[in-house]
This record gives structure tokens, sequence and C-alpha cells, in this order.
């Protein structure tokens, strides 16, 4: 069917105007499409500029501005997940935090004698070769033969040594005789500079069971450090094969450790306290431990309102060689928190009023993708042994007691057990000392992976605490006060009290204004998006729109020109590839189309002399022809510019 005139036109019009926009030939005629229609300024100047140094500004002034946006745009995006920190600060009625309190001295030392006698008689052996210290015979209750037999044999097996001259030459304690001392690690701790003019060592050997080459030797500038860390270590062998209620009934009970006990003007006694027994203090007490469902609070701050208790220490019964210091340590934390008294407790001391004034802080941190700390530590691989919410420590502890065991076989002393372990002891482990320490040592220099698997808790409290003391009880009312407090223990004593056996503690808010310290985001995605505009008008006088211009022309329509173009040459190289097999018959195809590739030429009319020039020649008598000339490239103000000779001949006739 023929086309109606007038789509006709509209056809031919639309293949002889310029090409424009998406339909652009080539991506040069695209980009200047682009600059002559788009809403951005500059880049319309550097087409419509004359001159070369005009246009040369203009593109360094478009470039520049680009290079701004992309640069701020980028600044943007890395502070999106920034945060800002806000402190909020109110005065209400406050929970009390829990107040653990344990004694310096974790067992009685009259109750463990018949387990320690030997390692006593040992230690003491060890003063008397080393120091010449001596006490005369000793007054040690000899132990049951278990423990005698044991604890001979393995302290042979690991005696104190002593160096001289920093050779490896040393004193066996326990034979009395010089060996030399062979190992392929020399450890010393930080302490290992000498101060003064000797230059003995004391320290001790520990060997790999399995193969008794491999040593770890460890030794201490100071005697002091290197008998008290013998001895723990004996002490610790010796503390887990003691059932956990044995140790119980070695330790302080509540009547021996609290005297007196006042809380927010109130009188509180034992009831009050919740008894927990630490592997390394012995039985400690918490007040407000909040396992009875109610957690106490203060409305009041002042010493007065607080917690006030009178402890008894009992220092006549301390271990001489485990404890080198008298008095209590407490700590202050929230009821779901454990308290790890060894790494951040606070000592009291006796003969003296120790307060101890609070500030209280919450603080909330966001999570992933603003920090990288943990709500819960459910999202971190290690088991949380303390049964308690999820802190740093708790999270380090856990992480090095489950290498403990997977390493060594048994569970370190200090620590919670996992399920299915056992403490170690040199009975059923003879080797975990030396894996211990090893282990230990990786620990420190973070090469067991703890450090990087354990992170931060996003929300925790903390109480800031501010500490005085002052001499007590005074000079004129100590007579008097030992007396009542004497009478107030009855008969559990039998003697008078000593000021140095008890120890006054205050534990108090100083007001009752709560921080709270809060991480929030510093930008939306509103407020990126109104950056991001921001910038574009700022620098190039674009919008969103301009944005998705961009966008079609510079994506979108550039690589469907590349795609075209390419696969316009791969259709021409197929085409030339089959026109150029050998036996295949001309086509009418075939024939060159030079001169020809005008669009204007190419409709639905009747042939025309360009169109009749394209039509295939009949098959049997094809005749050499001359080729039209190339219209698209015919220029009339330069076809006439000489005359050719010959046509000046035909002028002359």
């Amino acid at each position: 069917a023929a086309m109606p005139p007038g789509k006709k036109i509209t056809a031919r019009l639309k293949r002889t105007l310029p090409v424009r926009g998406p339909q652009a030939p080539t991506l040069s005629e695209l980009m200047r499409w682009y600059c002559l229609n788009t809403n951005t300024h500059g880049c319309r100047r550097i087409v419509v500029s004359r001159g070369r140094l005009r246009r040369g500004l203009w593109i360094l002034l478009t470039l520049g501005a680009v290079g701004l946006i992309l640069w701020q745009c980028a600044e943007l995006l890395l502070n999106y997940y920034s945060a800002s920190v806000s402190v909020t600060v109110q005065f209400q009625k406050l929970p009390f935090p829990a107040v653990t309190i344990c004694n310096i001295n974790p067992y009685k030392y009259s109750y463990m004698k018949e387990y320690l006698s030997e390692l006593d008689k040992e230690t003491k052996k060890a003063l008397e070769t080393f120091y010449g210290f001596s006490e005369g015979k000793s007054k040690v209750r000899r132990s049951v033969d278990e423990w005698n037999s044991t604890g001979s044999e393995f302290f042979q097996q690991i005696p104190l040594l002593k160096f001289e001259d920093f050779s490896r030459t040393a004193t066996d304690l326990h034979s009395g005789q010089k060996r030399k001392i062979e190992g392929s690690v020399f450890h010393k701790d930080s302490s290992i500079v000498n101060s003064g003019d000797s230059n003995d060592i004391i320290g001790f050997q520990l060997c790999d069971a399995n193969n008794s080459s491999e040593c770890a030797l460890y030794t201490f500038s100071s005697g002091v450090n290197a008998i008290q860390e013998w001895y723990k270590l004996h002490y610790m062998n010796i503390m887990a094969q003691i059932p956990l209620e044995t140790k119980e009934k070695l330790s302080y009970s509540a009547d021996d450790l609290l005297l007196t006990c006042f809380f927010d003007g109130l009188s509180c006694d034992k009831r009050h306290f919740t008894r927990f027994h630490h592997p390394l203090h012995g039985n400690c007490y918490t007040f407000n431990s909040g396992e009875s469902g109610t957690i106490l609070s203060t409305s009041t701050g002042g010493s007065e309102y607080g917690l006030q208790v009178v402890l008894y220490i009992d220092e006549a019964d301390y271990n001489p060689f485990l404890v080198t210091s008298t008095g209590a340590k407490i700590i202050v934390h929230d009821q779901d928190e454990y308290p790890f008294i060894e790494d951040i407790g606070t000592e009291i001391e006796t003969a003296a009023a120790t307060s101890i004034g609070m500030h209280f802080t919450r603080s909330r941190k966001l999570s992933k993708p603003y920090s990288d700390c943990t709500e819960t530590g459910a999202d971190i691989p290690v088991e949380n042994l303390y049964n308690k919410s999820y802190s740093l420590q708790i999270c380090l502890h856990s992480c090095f007691q489950k290498a403990m065991v997977d390493s060594c076989g048994c569970a370190q002393y200090a620590q919670p057990l996992p399920a299915g372990a056992e403490y170690c002891n040199y009975k059923k482990n003879p080797n975990w000392m030396y894996c211990y320490y090893r282990l230990h040592e990786k620990f420190v220099k973070e090469q067991l992976g703890c450090q990087q698997i354990c992170k931060d808790a996003c929300s925790f409290k903390e109480w800031a605490l501010t500490t005085s003391i002052a001499q007590w009880p005074s000079a004129a009312s100590e007579d008097w006060m030992l007396r009542v407090l004497s009478w107030d223990k009855g008969q559990k004593l039998n003697k008078k009290l000593n000021k140095t056996d008890l120890a006054n503690l205050m534990v108090f808010y100083k007001d009752l204004n709560e921080r709270f310290i809060s991480e929030n985001p510093a930008n939306t995605l509103v407020i990126l998006l109104s950056n991001f505009g921001g910038q574009l008008g700022l620098w190039m006088s674009c919008s969103v729109v301009c944005v998705i211009e961009i966008i079609e022309v510079f994506l979108i329509d550039s690589l469907s020109i590349v795609m075209r173009r390419q696969w316009q040459k791969t259709k021409k190289w197929w085409n030339n590839r089959k026109r150029d097999q050998p036996g295949r018959p001309p086509q009418a195809g075939d024939l060159e189309t030079q001169g020809h590739d005008n669009p204007v030429c190419i409709d639905e009319d009747l042939p025309t002399f360009n169109t009749a020039l394209r039509l295939p020649l009949p098959q049997d008598s094809p005749l050499p022809r001359t080729p039209p000339p190339n219209y698209s490239t015919l220029r009339l103000e330069t076809a006439f510019t000489e005359q050719l000779p010959d046509t000046l001949e035909v002028g002359h006739h």
C-alpha cells in the first residue's frame, strides 16, 4: 500500500534534517548536542565560545567545578556514618548500684594450713636458703599423706632457682646443688632490671612434659616477686583439687566480715548481702545484688544516705606468703554485671574510714555501621562463661579460658569452668603450667585472636568513684568504740578487737545528677540529599533533573551509540566475508554503493536517477559502467574555480 503524501513528507523531513540527541551517529555529535541543550551553563559556554583562549578557560572552569563537586560529595559520603555525641544531665531518684566486698585474704590461714603445709615448708626453706631468714622450728601442722607425697614430688619438679651473675648456672632450692639450666626460651618479667648491687636472680623453670628440651625460664630481679609468683603457682594447683563446698567453709562468712551496716539512714544486716565465691578472693558479699527482685534506690545524695559498713579484717589469720597487704577490696557495678575484683577492685585500708563518692553515667553507642560495638554479644563467637550480661572483659576471659581448654586440656583456676572441663592440677595435667604460661604470653601479645574477636558493648553503666581516707577511729573515740564493737561481736571472738582489724567503708552518691551520653547519627538521608543538591547547585547550577539527564546521555545514549557502531562494523565484516567466499555467484547486493549513501534517497518513491543506478544488472550480460559522482561531497564553490582546458576549446567554437 502506498504511503499517504503527508506521511511521506514527514518521513523525508526526519531523514533530511540533521540528526540530534540519542540518534546521533557519533559520540562527538552527541556531546555537542548535550552541551547546547543542557541546563549546566559551563558546558554550553564551551561550545558557543569563540576563540581558543576563552574556550580553554571555560573547559578549565567546568572541569574544576566537576572536581570540586566530586570531592565535596565524597566527603559527604564518608561523613554519612559519623555520629554526634550528646550529653544529657537530669536530676532524679537514682538506683543504687551493687557493691561487692571481699577480704584481701581469701581463706582463713588457720583453716588452710592442712592443705598448704608442704608448700609453706618449701617457701620457708627458700627464704632460709637464699636470704638466711629463719623462724626457728616450724609450727606448721602436718597434712594428710596424700598432700605430702604429691606436693613433695611436684616441688622437686619445679623448684625455686637462684641464678648468679645473669648466667644459666643456678642453685636448686630443693637439692641445694648447682646445675646448668637449658631452655629455648629465657623469659624475664618487666622488673628484671636490677636496682641494687646484688646480681642474684630468683626464678623457676617450666618444661614441656612431652618434650623436655622445650623449656621456659621465668626470672625475677626481685626475690619478693619471684617467691610470690612461685607460691601462687603451687597454690592454684592445690586449690583446684579442693571441692567448692569445702572452699566456701574455709573462707569468711557474712558474720565474720560484717560488723555494722547502714543504708539510707536505716539499719541493714547480712540478709541484704548475697554471697558468691570468687576463685582468687574466696567468699565475697554483694550488697543490693537484685537477686531478690528488688533493687534499692536513693533520693538523697551525701555520705549519710549511702551504704555504711564496718568490716572485720582479722589480720592475724592472713596467709603470709599469698597476700602482702591488709584490708578489703570492693567494686561498684551494675546488678547484671560480673564483679571483676582482681582487675578493677578498689582496696580499702584498715584503721581508716574510706569514703567513696559516686557519679552515675549511662552511655549508649551506635552499633554498625557507625561503630564496631555489639548490643548483646550474641554476634560474638565466644561462649559467655559468667552468666552475666556481656562486657569486653567477660569476652576476653571467656576466650582465653576456651583457648586454655583446647590447648592444655584443662581450665585455668581463676576463671569459670566451661561445660565438661576440669580445673588444671598437677595430678591430672602435669603439663598445664608450661602450657598456661606460653598461652598467656600469646594472649598478652594479642596472638590468640581474642582481642580481634571481642568488641565493646554498645550500652553500659559507669560509676565514677572519688575516694577519700581519714584516720579511724580517732584517738579520743578508739577505746569506747572498740569495746562496743567487741561487745557486739559477743562470744564469737573471745578477744578485744584491734583497730588494725577494722575498716570503715562509706559508699554514696555525691549528687543525684545522672549523665546520659548518647551517640546520634550526624546525617540522615534527607540531609545527605540536601547537601548533594547544594553542592550541585553551587558549582554547576544543576538539579536532580540535570543529574538524570547526565545519566541518560553519558551512560545510556553513549553506550547505545557505541553498541550500534560495533554492530554495524560486525555486520559489514560478516557481509564482506560472505561476499568473498570462493565459488559464490555475485549477488545484487554485492555492488558497491559509493555515491549513494545519502539517506535522503532511501524512500518508497519511484526510482530516481540515483536510485535507479542501484538496481541490479542482468545476470547474463553485466556491462561495465562509470560510477556516478559522490554528490554528498560535491561543493559548488570549489567546482568552478578553474576552467578545464577542453571547455576553453569548446568556447572558441
